[in-house]
């Protein structure tokens, strides 16, 4: 491990943050103890980064313009926020170890890279701010003593003006750059000794408001004539003076000649309460962490607010208005030993400052050796021998010099406040998060929030937020969704959890058991797809074909392995299951994967039927590829997913099936599947040639020709019993129109085909199907198709004479269920031709897809009439449908 010099003192950089979950380490616990007590490690770098520029040069500043009663509200409002954020930020720090980069490593472990690398920037832009805030605040200070013309006692040769104030700042600031580079261990030795100086200090102003006598302090006004000076009254403490102070009396700041108001005050004093998380970073260095962040953090912080308190009051009863609203060194004036505040004061303000910069550069350390922004932050990654990130410090020293031509503490004290409350509404977010996704492992030893105190910090962070600057609120917030956004498309995966998956875990586990499938009703029903894919690397356009099928419906790829787990010693599927869910990722659908062992295609298709889905989101429809002859083609090396130089296939699955290699199924065993899922009242899809569409040139075909969707709702093997508003083929209108509702087929045109007989009045049939289309509300051309000569050539098979010779068994008829008629293979071949001679061709057909037989003997048969009806006929799909899907309510 390599010791910092900090923000708060020391910070431990461990080795690799990326601890797995065996041994001491994956369980946060550090390899070397640390060996800082409660005091020096929590409570003295706390009050440190609390007592700086606000306690010395502006409290009087808060009480002169706003009063007592609203500066004693100022902090009540300011310590209930930061009150609310402390008991979230003590129960995520006592859920395990902290690394360098404090709020940022809270977040980013809890809430994952998007928030936590977005609000690592924006907790960086509050050090870098904060550091900047504190070098004028020590300008100020030093050009208050020394500078021309007067403002206060004191040895007056310091040029003042902008630019020369901008030197003072610059050279201040590059003292801290060295300081940081060189001395960051002397500084973090020296924390001590500045904390007896400052406390030393606070000592002596307390005394001070009992012991000096009243006096006058002339003070110079320079938004009045330059000539003009005022006494400013030191009365001790008088019930006048406390009777004036008590209200609030707004008026022009005098260094930045802006009219105050409760917001500007406010943002100015609550950088006095944004150093809350320094004793966190120091856990590494804790001898019992768990016992001293929760103790020394609210300790600091009640003693921070009695203090301010207690300096309020005391300032009110003893000071008058003029004093405080316009000499904001006067505690210098009236001590009784004057050097010793300036002491004070300086150490203070540039300890702060130098606290700010190596806690900013060790925010972007952890920011670059996260790699969340890739080669923008590389930089920041190099450090020295000692392990001192130098660069990281040079580019936040660099940051820090462009804030300061901000010119005045006041300018930059709103912006600071927003990034500060922004962080902290972030952490009582994250410590929401964790407390509602109830994870096992979410185990803080400090128990003293719930999530309605994270509720509440969060809501005080961004009322404050906006009643301060709604611009800058505004601004960051956007800022904050512009990184968030780059983050999650251009980070790369992390592997320290997420919690967003623990509250999608929580929250869908809840949903699931509230959807009911008896409440389902069929106005609301959208298909839940079962795809079935031996193969991925010759199913890639049927895969994203199905997805944009399902309308935002439950989409699952279902895999079958035939093999026997007894004579395993291993479950193989485990292996495959990375290759499958990269397949998912790398053609963007979005679909779960079911993976299966059992002894045939057929047991394990039945498995994944029956166990597939949860609750109400069960598959209702099976979706098959067809079962040909043809030779599967490897479409996934082809697919645009994969085209691109740097993208391979993923590993794991074989090469397609040779065309001499025999099927893992026969054709009876297929036409059990379909029949199979018909009793178990699914839905079923046959999808044959569909490797052969392409999607993308379809969808590319100019205005006055766009791509067209042809639907037969006819059985057309059945031409004796040709219905149209049966269950079928309105789930067949149902599918083609949810196809044609899809993002990327909406250009494409319904085709509905209405196959007529001579003397069956087509017209009315006509009028018939086109007030069911507008009752369904499907938009869709329909086109009359006479079928006579069709037709005739069933009948004619019927009509085999009396002791005629029976036809061979490869042509014999087939007995479809609840019908005696008999289907002739040229009356098939007729059908097919009757489809393909009605072009020009279009993108996908969906057909009639009659139930298999009640007899098992005529599956090979049965199989076989659907080849032939579907031979050269291109993408097309088969559809058999059990479900009432369409509705004409409202």
């Amino acid at each position: 491990t390599v010791l910092l010099g900090g923000l708060t003192g020391r910070y431990r950089v461990l080795g690799s943050s990326n601890t797995g979950v065996g041994g001491a380490e994956g369980f946060g616990v550090q390899g070397r103890g640390g060996e800082l007590p409660t005091f020096l490690g929590v409570v003295v770098p706390t009050l440190l980064s609390m007592f700086s520029v606000v306690l010395f040069l502006r409290l009087g500043f808060v009480v002169g313009h706003a009063g007592l009663y609203q500066a004693l509200a100022m902090f009540a409002v300011a310590y209930f926020i930061i009150g609310m954020t402390v008991l979230s930020v003590c129960a995520i720090a006592t859920n395990g170890a902290l690394d360098a980069g404090g709020a940022y490593y809270m977040i980013s472990r809890a809430l994952g890279p998007e928030f936590g690398g977005s609000i690592g920037i924006m907790f960086f832009l509050a050090n870098v701010c904060g550091s900047a805030l504190y070098i004028l605040g020590l300008v100020e200070a030093v050009v208050d003593s020394f500078g021309v013309p007067p403002v206060g006692t004191g040895v007056h040769v310091l040029p003042q003006s902008y630019w020369y104030e901008l030197l003072y700042g610059t050279i201040l600031l590059a003292l801290c750059l060295v300081v940081c580079l060189v001395g960051a261990s002397i500084y973090a030795k020296a924390t001590f000794l500045i904390f007896l100086i400052v406390m030393g200090v606070l000592a002596t102003i307390l005394i001070s408001f009992f012991a000096t006598q009243p006096v006058g302090v002339p003070i110079h006004l320079p938004h009045s004539n330059s000539s003009e000076t005022e006494n400013g009254l030191f009365t001790g403490f008088s019930l006048t003076t406390l009777r004036d102070n008590l209200g609030g009396r707004y008026r022009v700041d005098y260094t930045t000649g802006q009219m105050m108001s409760f917001s500007t005050v406010f943002a100015v004093m609550f950088n006095g309460c944004t150093g809350i998380m320094a004793g966190s970073n120091m856990s590494g260095d804790l001898k019992r962490p768990s016992y001293s962040i929760p103790r020394g953090t609210i300790s600091a912080v009640l003693f921070t607010y009695l203090v301010y308190n207690l300096l309020a009051f005391l300032m009110c009863a003893t000071c008058n208005r003029t004093l405080l609203q316009n000499d904001y060194g006067f505690l210098r004036d009236i001590s009784i030993f004057p050097p010793l505040v300036t002491v004070g004061i300086y150490a203070a303000t540039l300890s702060a400052a130098m606290s700010n910069l190596i806690g900013a550069s060790r925010i972007l350390y952890a920011l670059a050796r996260d790699d969340l922004f890739g080669r923008a932050l590389a930089l920041a990654k190099k450090t020295s021998a000692s392990g001192n990130p130098i660069m990281a410090v040079i580019l936040s020293w660099l940051v820090v010099q462009l804030v300061l031509f901000s010119g005045k503490l006041n300018t930059i004290a709103g912006v600071v406040t927003t990034f500060f409350l922004l962080v902290y509404a972030t952490v009582n977010l994250a410590c929401l998060a964790l407390e509602w996704a109830s994870a096992p492992n979410f185990r803080p030893t400090f128990r003293y929030f719930t999530w309605h105190t994270c509720l509440l910090g969060i809501a005080g962070c961004c009322v404050m937020m906006f009643l301060i600057s709604p611009v800058s609120a505004s601004a960051s917030l956007g800022f904050l969704l512009l990184l968030l956004l780059a983050l999650h498309y251009l980070s790369p995966s992390s592997t320290w959890g997420y919690i967003s998956q623990a509250l999608i875990f929580h929250q869908v586990r809840k949903y699931l058991l509230m959807l009911d499938v008896r409440k389902d009703h069929v106005k609301f029903w959208r298909p839940q797809m079962l795809l079935m894919v031996q193969n991925p690397r010759g199913s890639a356009r049927l895969i994203d074909f199905v997805n944009d099928l399902k309308k935002s419906g439950l989409y699952i790829l279902g895999h079958v392995e035939l093999q026997d787990l007894d004579a395993l010693p291993s479950d193989p599927l485990q292996a495959q299951q990375d290759s499958w869910l990269g397949l998912v990722d790398k053609l963007n659908v979005k679909a779960f994967v079911s993976l299966t062992l059992a002894p045939s295609v057929r047991h394990g298709v039945r498995q994944l039927l029956f166990t597939s889905g949860l609750g109400g989101m069960r598959p209702n429809t099976l979706v098959l590829g067809f079962y040909d002859e043809a030779a599967p083609q490897d479409g996934l090396a082809q697919h645009p997913a994969f085209t691109s130089a740097r993208d391979e296939v993923p590993l794991g699955f074989p090469p397609p099936r040779a065309p001499a290699a025999p099927k893992l199924l026969s054709a009876r065993e297929y036409v059990g599947i379909v029949a199979d899922a018909l009793k178990m009242l699914r839905n079923v899809l046959l999808a044959r040639h569909l490797e052969s569409l392409d999607k993308a040139w379809e969808l590319r075909r100019p205005a006055a020709a766009p791509p067209s969707i042809h639907v037969w709702p006819v059985n057309l093997l059945r031409p004796d019993s040709a219905r149209y508003a049966d269950t079928c083929s309105l789930f067949l209108l149902q599918t083609a129109c949810v196809l044609n509702m899809t993002r990327a087929w909406r250009r494409a045109r319904l085709r509905l085909f209405l196959c007529v007989e001579a003397g069956a009045m087509p017209h009315a049939q006509e009028d018939k199907l086109r007030q069911l289309l507008k009752d369904l509300r499907i938009q869709a051309q329909i086109q009359l198709v006479p079928w006579d000569a069709v037709v005739g050539l069933h009948w004619q098979a019927q009509r085999v004479p009396p002791g005629g010779p029976a036809p061979h068994e490869e042509e014999s008829a087939m007995n479809f269920p609840g019908n005696a008629s008999q289907v002739s293979d040229e009356y098939v071949r007729a059908a097919n031709k009757l489809v393909l001679e009605q072009g020009p061709a279009p993108a996908v057909r969906f057909l009639y897809l009659p139930r298999p037989p009640a007899d098992t003997s005529l599956y090979p048969l049965y199989l076989h009439h659907l080849d032939l009806l579907t031979r050269d006929l291109g993408p097309t799909v088969l559809v058999h449908g059990v479900s009432a899907v369409t509705s004409t309510q409202l």
